[in-house]
């Protein structure tokens, strides 16, 4: 706990990054939580959820390679802060669906809702190397998914408590939320603002050769195309990139059937739906704290073995959770099984912050949303689709025994010697009015 408090009282880019993150977050669940209960309202809830879900997922497609292009174009603080704007006001919309049964607006702001965030979030990871130093960055990547994982918790608490009074504070709070964010990230400080680094002279073996034309020369679409190579030809990257399909895939269908199982197999209607979705809060916390731990003294190999071995425990506890009789013995496999998979994101992106180049970072984390997404999208329509014919407990056993199966994946490209360690492109944080050097290129 000493590390956590030590960051935020010495960093203040770091403070300030954290504190727009808590309240935006907290407000993104209240959201959450009334959408799906205004969804289960109406007369086909598992359709209506399933098409809220699409409507949030189908935008990534667009959105991911948009935002990637842009972060690593411009300045990223500043496309952060016009996400935060936008999202602002697209969350009072909400307030017209409350008294209205029109399934399509609730779709529209869904989508445009999610259409805006990846510029934030993709922000957000990709100038975490440039607000914390080398020494600091574990710490602070654990920190800021502990602090998401945690507005889960909080949120789904809150947020079912706060649609027993009505609907209309959950929007309000969320659009204000964005606007105190806004102000949050407006008061980062870094000489030169935060524009990615320029290419090196060099290129690492890892690396794709760049192209003679300046990133400002080139089409969104060639650089792009540049990012997927990148992806492509750093076996730690792609890895990652199959590790977060392999999650979706199962994962898209909890998406549904959190609202499923709280609504209709427990019969708990909102507050059953907050409380699921609680404690798998609370595992994704459990899971960090361990992950903490582990990866300040985990070897790059025993970080393979240990992704591995989690992804097992996620799926495993998952299919157990979906055949629980009572809500209480449900809510605890849903937290050993989240538990399982904060682990593996907080070590995988502990690796990739510390071995993704400054300039491909906004690509390759917003295409990493795109993945995750679009996979999401279709392990939804499935679920959708599955459950107006199979129970909930059907569709979540073959949920949770298809996100297990990456682990087979992932130890057969671990051990045919197909995921070496990269090499590091660590770009230290710089104080207020210090000019940070380039770190050396290895050749």
């Amino acid at each position: 706990m000493s590390a956590f408090t030590s960051l935020l009282r010495n960093n203040r880019n770091y403070r300030a990054t954290w504190a727009g993150q808590c309240v935006s977050e907290i407000g993104d669940h209240f959201n959450n939580i009334a959408v799906l209960s205004l969804a289960m309202e109406h007369s086909q809830p598992g359709l209506v959820v399933t098409g809220v879900f699409l409507a949030r997922a189908v935008p990534m497609l667009a959105a991911g390679p948009i935002a990637g292009v842009l972060l690593d174009r411009l300045d990223r603080k500043r496309v952060m802060i016009a996400s935060d704007l936008a999202r602002a006001v697209i969350a009072l919309g909400f307030i017209l669906c409350i008294h209205r049964q029109d399934t399509g607006l609730l779709y529209g702001l869904s989508a445009l809702l999610m259409f805006a965030s990846p510029f934030f979030t993709s922000g957000r990871s990709s100038i975490l190397p440039n607000i914390a130093t080398p020494a600091e960055l574990h710490t602070a990547n654990t920190m800021t998914q502990t602090t998401s994982w945690a507005a889960i918790t909080i949120g789904a608490f809150l947020g079912a408590v706060g649609t027993t009074g009505g609907y209309e504070f959950a929007f309000l709070f969320n659009a204000l939320s964005f606007v105190i964010s806004a102000f949050c990230i407006s008061r980062l400080k870094r000489e030169g603002g935060f524009r990615p680094a320029k290419p090196n002279a060099g290129v690492t073996s890892e690396t794709p050769a760049v192209t003679s034309e300046t990133p400002a020369k080139e089409s969104g679409l060639t650089q792009y195309r540049e990012g997927l190579r990148y992806m492509r030809a750093t076996p730690l990257v792609a890895g990652v990139a199959l590790l977060s399909a392999g999650w979706a895939s199962g994962g898209g269908a909890a998406q549904i059937l959190f609202s499923l199982f709280g609504e209709k197999v427990f019969n708990r209607g909102a507050w059953g739906i907050g409380f699921i979705w609680g404690w798998a809060g609370i595992g994704l916390l459990l899971g960090a704290s361990i992950a903490y731990r582990l990866g300040k003294r985990l070897s790059f190999g025993g970080y393979k073995r240990t992704v591995a071995i989690v992804y097992l425990i996620h799926g495993g506890a998952y299919v157990v959770f979906s055949q629980m009789p009572r809500l209480w013995q449900a809510c605890f496999f849903i937290m050993i099984s989240r538990a399982g998979i904060s682990i593996s994101s907080v070590l995988n992106y502990s690796q990739l912050l510390h071995h993704v180049e400054d300039r491909y970072r906004g690509r390759v984390f917003a295409t990493l949303e795109s993945i995750t997404w679009s996979v999401m999208m279709l392990s939804m329509m499935a679920a959708g689709a599955a459950s107006t014919v199979y129970s909930p407990r059907t569709i979540g056993a073959w949920a949770g025994t298809i996100s297990a199966s990456t682990a087979i994946f992932w130890l057969w490209a671990n051990w045919s010697g197909r995921l070496p360690e990269p090499v590091r492109h660590p770009v230290a944080a710089m104080a207020e009015g210090e000019v940070q050097a380039e770190p050396p290129v290895t050749s």
